[in-house]
């Protein structure tokens, strides 16, 4: 397909993938995999010139039909969220234990591929560059600092720590030392290179780490929470929606009491009259079921992944081939506990990915595992994200590498949801876990909002009644309200902490596509086809949660009207 917005798309995707290198990279843009991004002021200010004139060229273009409207509306969505957090200089701070660019210069190194001296020639480039891009971030920090802007001391303390484990000052190897270990190749010449940068690049972290704790660490700032207007600012991104917080709030209390309830009920199904707390004890204690070792968690993983392709394609969905290849991966140390998903390359070399943390772990309890496979592979993130990269026939360039958590997470928490309607989570175990899984999404809703807009607690609530809001309640409503590893908590809480507005993503974005499944059902009746609707509607692309709902409700008046 061609029109000005679509070339306009294309053209801005090229642009910002050669100012953010590792963006591309991990978005599967191909050409930049030699290059890192550039964290300075004058790097940040490069790409906010980009955003700035590309949002002034969309307003002067016509739009021609209903492609034209859904790409101009999240290219549109897209830039003016970024250049609102520009304007109110969040964009240079950006520093937390999850998804910012101290992260994405590590995780860059896990998606490039290995397998020939070409490969590797990339990877000696990539890693020279590292030191520089460390040095750019660093200056952004300085810079914001002096305008009494600074990132969070605790977001600092706790990204020196992963800093100070991928250098290798924490008892094992460097991150970067293990990498170039596998080279396999014989020349020397290259096995030097490899060596010496995966020295410089260590080395960076090290030092950028030394300098956090000792420099930016007392300067930075002892207030967490953002407040109101930020927060409208940075789960606007999140969501391409605006959320009445208030309303938000008080519906995610709502979800965590009905919650609650059906796992106590579900719990009675593994042990009748047991307490939930005695039932999570033995799913977490009982050796046969769980799984023992890294390596068999991971071949667990892939066989429920592959097994779960199978009976869902032509039945449920119509997979394309290239997506019927995803792989189950343990992700290095030293990252946040959360498992995550990488998508594939645009020409599927590379294929999708999801990634396990395991936290020095050897016993995993799968109770919990199955959803979170659906959640992370397919029909979640990995279904979705595939099919947009492989509909190259309707969708711009950038509607295939842009990602929007609210769509995004929205999307994979109800495929968990749709793999329960589907019967895939009958076994008790596995549907507790489930349960556990929304419960924490719903809890993520309650302190993420509670802590950033520093809410009381409603007086009716048996945990602490009419308090404030702090980290230190939140860190106990986690421990005590979910039922997780502790230490998977503790990295949540300064997660949700350092991404105000991402954690309310997940249980927002199912509410709204659940209420666009209804409002399609509603509208169709009888004539309303679940395959149908899932197909329509991953094939807009990536969108903000408003033009989701408006997107889905069009496309069923549309098949409403014709018949279909």
């Amino acid at each position: 397909m061609s029109s000005p917005v679509y070339d306009l798309c294309d053209a801005y995707v090229e642009s910002l993938a050669a100012a953010d290198p590792a963006m591309a990279t991990q978005r599967g843009l191909i050409g930049h995999d030699a290059e890192l991004t550039d964290y300075s002021p004058e790097g940040a200010a490069s790409r906010t010139d980009l955003d700035r004139s590309t949002l002034r060229e969309l307003r002067t273009l016509p739009v021609e039909g209903s492609h034209d409207r859904v790409a101009a509306a999240l290219l549109s969505e897209w830039l003016e969220s970024r250049l609102a957090l520009d304007d109110a200089g969040e964009t240079q701070r950006t520093l937390s234990v999850l998804g910012s660019p101290w992260q994405s210069t590590r995780q860059v190194f896990d998606l490039m591929p290995r397998e020939s001296a070409r490969d590797w020639e990339t990877i000696a480039a990539r890693l020279e560059r590292v030191p520089g891009s460390l040095r750019g971030l660093r200056a952004s920090l300085q810079e914001t600092t002096a305008r009494q802007m600074p990132p969070a001391r605790r977001q600092v303390l706790a990204c020196a720590e992963q800093g100070s484990t991928w250098a290798g000052e924490k008892g094992s190897a460097s991150f970067f030392a293990e990498l170039v270990g596998r080279y396999g190749g014989d020349d020397d010449r290259l096995r030097r290179r490899l060596a010496a940068a995966a020295t410089a690049a260590a080395g960076a972290y090290a030092d950028t780490a030394g300098w956090m704790r000792q420099e930016l660490a007392p300067a930075a700032g002892e207030h967490d929470a953002v407040g109101p207007d930020r927060y409208a600012l940075t789960s606007r991104q999140y969501l391409g929606a605006s959320v009445d917080p208030l309303e938000t709030y008080a519906w995610g209390w709502a979800e965590v009491h009905r919650l609650e309830a059906e796992m106590a009920g579900e719990a009675t199904r593994i042990i009748p009259g047991a307490s939930l707390t005695d039932v999570i004890d033995l799913l977490n204690s009982d050796p046969a079921r769980a799984v023992h070792g890294e390596d068999e968690l991971r071949v667990f993983l892939q066989d429920l992944m592959d097994r779960t392709i199978a009976d869902l394609d032509g039945t449920h969905f119509d997979i394309p081939e290239p997506l019927t290849k995803v792989e189950a991966m343990i992700a290095p140390p030293g990252g946040a506990a959360a498992a995550y998903y990488t998508g594939p390359a645009e020409d599927f070399s590379r294929p999708g990915r999801t990634w396990y943390p395991t936290q020095g772990r050897t016993v995993f309890p799968l109770w919990a595992e199955v959803t979170t496979c659906y959640h992370e592979g397919v029909p979640g993130h990995h279904l979705q994200i595939g099919q947009v990269r492989y509909r190259k026939d309707r969708l711009t360039r950038f509607q295939r590498s842009v990602w929007m958590s609210g769509h995004g997470e929205g999307w994979a928490l109800y495929a968990e949801r749709l793999m329960d309607e589907l019967g895939y989570l009958e076994r008790p175990d596995y549907r507790l876990g489930f349960l556990n899984g929304q419960l924490l999404r719903a809890v993520r809703v309650v302190v993420d909002i509670g802590m950033h807009l520093e809410l009381r607690i409603p007086v009716e609530e048996r945990f602490h009644p009419a308090k404030t809001w702090t980290p230190e309640l939140g860190r106990e409503f986690l421990f005590t309200r979910t039922c997780s590893a502790r230490d998977f908590l503790a990295s949540e809480l300064d997660r949700y902490l350092g991404r105000p507005g991402q954690a309310i993503a997940y249980k927002v974005g199912e509410r709204a596509w659940l209420s666009a499944r209804d409002e399609a059902r509603r509208r169709l009746g009888p004539a309303f086809d679940l395959k149908r609707f899932h197909a329509a509607a991953l094939d807009l692309g990536p969108l903000g949660l408003d033009r989701l709902a408006a997107e889905c409700a069009a496309w069923a008046g549309d098949s409403a009207a014709d018949g279909s």
